[in-house]
């Protein structure tokens, strides 16, 4: 379809008031309940592939050339989806009003390419709310999909069609989507956005009627490339795109357990690296991962002209940074760990999972004969900006991996963070949280030479 609406408004409002298709529901309006989760799929090398979103803080320009899926658009003629089907038959829907957004979830689980296992089921409706806490039925209908799933070698579109997953007009799409030939669009000159995810939050009064520069589909801020033990990241890259990227998860073993403390599915779908890291938020996540790996970030103007920067050095206060107008993120890049360097991420809030820290940090350490001969350590909710721990880490550079080091160098880290009490926790409390999450990042990485007892004796 074509339409002449603002690009700026949100693909929820296009849904709902422009289409009339009212299953997808408006909940928060902040990407956090996912009622209004849709799928989103994209040719990618004349395959497609879906991926969840939630519509309420997604521009609906970045819906340009894709199929958008809504709960209707999984329908079937006269009979349930095998998601629908599931969540009846377990009981698992009560007030209804999150059912069309886990029906949507699961739908684009079954779509995907991951392993088809019940973690991986939970993993694609980590995002999805339900306020009547009917988890438990929601969890076996979960179970009644994935028996359907599991042990299929090839869940092809045909096969999906075939049990009743997905309508039989899927099969279309691909040849439907290559006909379309949608070419990047013309933008006009306005405030920058690329998934939404963030500014959406805050702004969307004012982006659904202002002009708005979008972004995500720039090609050259895309991608993941290795080269000579360097990782360069498109700053148009998601959470996803590092969650499914082989060579990185073999470098990064617990790159996914670390992840998966990031958000929900659905917004590791869709934000982007580098709207993480101009949020400027003091306790962003992945700006704080990014810090420990004492990452670059190259920054380009309008004419093409670029510059590169530590990423240490971008923030210069509460929100403020080193980018002036017309200026994007075009990539970050980082050494990545050898066999002598390892690297860990903690992060502490109320929930384990789709929650802002109240503190997080982590840490990039290499060790040479017990000695540690490069440190970089970085911790978020404790100061203005995202925090890279300066004096901390050149403490640690040079000294033996003991016990003794480790607690002089939190000596060290407690004069050099300046937590304020809020909603998140008191300014005691954050700076026990620092204390333990550095500790916490010796027994996790070196669990035969420390225990928190080591350090919490003499603390």
């Amino acid at each position: 379809m074509t339409t002449s609406d603002h690009s700026g408004m949100t693909l929820l409002d296009f849904v709902r008031y422009e289409q009339r298709l009212t299953g997808t529901k408006i909940g928060c309006r902040e990407g956090d309940c996912a009622a209004c989760t849709v799928l989103v799929g994209e040719l990618k090398n004349n395959t497609i592939e879906y991926l969840s979103i939630t519509s309420c803080i997604s521009p609906l320009g970045n819906a340009h050339g894709k199929h958008i899926v809504t709960v209707e658009g999984t329908n079937l003629k006269n009979k349930l989806t095998t998601a629908q089907e599931a969540m009846k038959a377990n009981y698992a829907t009560q007030c209804g009003f999150c059912t069309p957004g886990f029906v949507v979830s699961l739908t684009g689980f079954a779509l995907s390419n991951s392993e088809k296992n019940y973690s991986n089921a939970l993993d694609a409706i980590s995002g999805n709310i339900c306020r009547c806490t009917g988890y438990k039925a929601i969890e076996k209908a979960v179970h009644q999909v994935v028996e359907k799933l599991e042990h299929q070698e090839n869940q092809s579109f045909n096969w999906l069609i075939e049990n009743g997953f997905i309508p039989e007009y899927f099969k279309d799409i691909p040849k439907r989507l290559k006909a379309l030939k949608a070419k990047d669009i013309n933008q006009p000159k306005g405030k920058y956005v690329s998934g939404g995810t963030d500014l959406y939050v805050q702004q969307a009064d004012n982006l659904i009627d202002s002009a708005v520069h979008l972004i995500a589909e720039k090609d050259y801020l895309k991608g993941i490339s290795i080269e000579n033990g360097i990782c360069t990241i498109g700053t148009n890259s998601t959470v996803s795109d590092l969650w499914n990227h082989t060579e990185l998860n073999a470098i990064l073993p617990n790159l996914k357990k670390h992840l998966k403390l990031v958000s929900s599915e659905q917004i590791r779908n869709m934000a982007s690296f580098g709207g993480n890291l101009v949020n400027a938020s003091p306790i962003g996540d992945m700006t704080i991962f990014f810090l420990a790996l004492n990452s670059d970030i190259t920054i380009i103007n309008e004419d093409n002209k670029e510059r590169t920067i530590a990423l240490k050095d971008f923030y210069k206060g509460y929100k403020t940074y080193d980018l002036k107008d017309q200026e994007l993120l075009k990539n970050i890049s980082f050494k990545l760990p050898t066999k002598a360097s390892y690297f860990n991420f903690e992060k502490v809030c109320k929930r384990t999972h789709l929650d802002i820290a109240s503190v997080n940090s982590a840490i990039h350490i290499s060790i040479e004969n017990n000695i540690i001969s490069e440190a970089h350590v970085s911790i978020g909710g404790v100061a203005a900006i995202p925090k890279y721990l300066h004096k901390t880490s050149t403490f640690l550079k040079g000294k033996p991996l003991t016990s003794e080091t480790i607690l002089e160098a939190n000596d060290i880290l407690q004069h050099e963070i300046s937590p304020i009490s809020d909603v998140r926790g008191s300014s005691d409390y954050k700076r026990l949280l620092g204390r333990q999450l550095f500790f916490a990042h010796f027994t996790e990485l070196f669990p035969k030479t420390f225990t928190l007892n080591d350090f919490v004796q003499h603390a």
